[in-house]
């Protein structure tokens, strides 16, 4: 498909159905980092239980301790197949203890390196080749998200219409303020600011107007609208997007 992607395609066993085997390198880099994160975690947070069992003065409970072995697993479940943990009784000073000894599948170990960055899409369209079923996978990640940036960016939340006009409507504003939103990305990405809008509005939502009001002796009171200066940063922003602040100031009596 493109530098650092493989999509190789493959006909079901009856005939009916398209299997599509996706390698991305950057996937691959991204999911090894994340087994290498967990398994640290996992393991550190053995040693430490193994520690606390170590100079514990009276007789652990087992099933606590398995509780603590299942929460730890199941906060870093990536790696959990990773390790074969073991809790057995001891006797510690003379009195009844526990150990917790763990290792490392080594089948894990092979299967995780071989399937970091693969993932397999299925598809009832046979009739198409590998790389257009791999663009119309995109674009239903593209949809999913749009449906986020509705609701994260763009603060839209569901309104219950009781009438067919209102909810044409409300679709309506939300498709508008999604193109909105898309263009501006567009405009950002030809600027050479990436495909997304969101960091350069929290960086020009800095940019304030500042209202000073002005009494006369007359009784009207004169109001000039200010902008704040740019920073530098925001200057460089501004530039790229080929924007220019208001340099006159709107005076008006009240």
């Amino acid at each position: 498909m493109h530098e650092g992607l493989e999509v190789k395609l493959v006909n079901g066993p009856d005939g009916d159905e398209t299997f599509i085997l996706c390698r991305s390198r950057d996937r691959r880099k991204k999911e090894k980092a994340m087994h290498d994160r967990f398994e640290r975690r996992i393991e550190d947070g053995l040693v430490r239980l193994s520690g606390r069992l170590d100079k514990a003065k009276k007789e652990p409970d087992e099933q606590q301790v398995q509780r603590q072995i299942g929460r730890l697993l199941g906060r870093n479940s990536r790696a959990a197949g990773l390790f074969d943990i073991r809790v057995k009784k001891i006797e510690r000073d003379d009195r009844p203890g526990l150990q917790v000894t763990w290792s490392k599948r080594r089948e894990w170990r092979r299967w995780s390196e071989l399937s970091e960055g693969c993932y397999l899409l299925r598809s009832n369209v046979n009739d198409w080749s590998g790389p257009d079923l791999w663009k119309a996978y995109t674009q239903l990640t593209e949809a999913e998200a749009a449906f986020r940036i509705h609701k994260s960016d763009l603060q839209i939340r569901p309104v219950w219409h009781q009438k067919e006009e209102r909810v044409q409507a409300h679709i309506l504003v939300c498709f508008l303020a999604y193109v909105l939103w898309k263009t501006l990305g567009q405009c950002c990405r030809r600027a050479g600011l990436g495909d997304e809008p969101r960091r350069m509005f929290d960086e020009l939502a800095r940019i304030k107007l500042v209202d000073v009001l002005l009494p006369t002796r007359n009784g009207p009171v004169l109001r000039k609208r200010c902008v704040t200066r740019p920073t530098d940063h925001q200057a460089i922003l501004l530039h790229r997007l080929g924007l220019n602040l208001p340099t006159g100031l709107e005076m008006t009596m009240m």
